[in-house]
């Protein structure tokens, strides 16, 4: 039965039927997404004709992410359009409003930067931002950099979703002066 089909949808809304989760690992790997272990997919969307091009590493968050493994920019002109793999290796965080273009290896241990535009390959140990995208430092140098700086600044231990009110004006009263860390 269709997704879009009026009886499907009757189905979900009387709780018979579960909608259909597209950012599940399960529902992507259905469509031939090549995905590691503990990998999140947060508000992400990944090609969804060509999802069988792209593969995901072991430890990696997607936040707000566009995967394309196709351009049909050719489409009117060609008939065809440009396609090409896309490869997340492992130890990998892409920030919100990153997309990631085809024929593109992002390497292992590697933190891509919000709002990135991710149009070549991207080595190992890297940290890379922008549009275009540059690499601005190794993923060692960011880890030691942060793990320095959380002997000075606030670090928090109780997850965002179980913060009493009185723990959320803590964290706004001592980060008037910059970052800390939570959970």
């Amino acid at each position: 039965m269709k997704e879009t089909s009026v009886i499907y949808r009757i189905l979900v809304k009387l709780g018979i039927k579960k909608p259909i989760e597209y950012n599940s690992i399960e529902y992507l790997r259905s469509r031939g997404v090549q995905i590691g272990e503990n990998v999140h997919i947060l508000n992400s969307q990944i090609d969804f004709g060509h999802g069988f091009l792209v593969s995901i590493g072991d430890n990696v968050t997607l936040t707000g992410v566009i995967v394309l493994a196709h351009d049909a920019s050719t489409q009117i002109p060609l008939g065809v359009s440009k396609v090409g793999r896309v490869v997340i290796g492992d130890n990998v965080f892409v920030g919100q409003g990153a997309i990631i273009l085809p024929n593109t290896h992002i390497g292992n241990r590697v933190v891509i930067g919000a709002g990135a535009v991710v149009s070549k390959d991207i080595p190992d140990n890297s940290i890379a931002i922008g549009n275009p995208i540059q690499i601005v430092g190794t993923y060692d140098d960011y880890v030691a950099r942060h793990k320095k700086q959380m002997e000075d600044r606030p670090v928090y231990h109780t997850l965002w979703s179980e913060k009493t009110w009185e723990e959320k004006e803590q964290m706004r009263r001592e980060l008037l002066d910059g970052i800390g860390y939570d959970l």
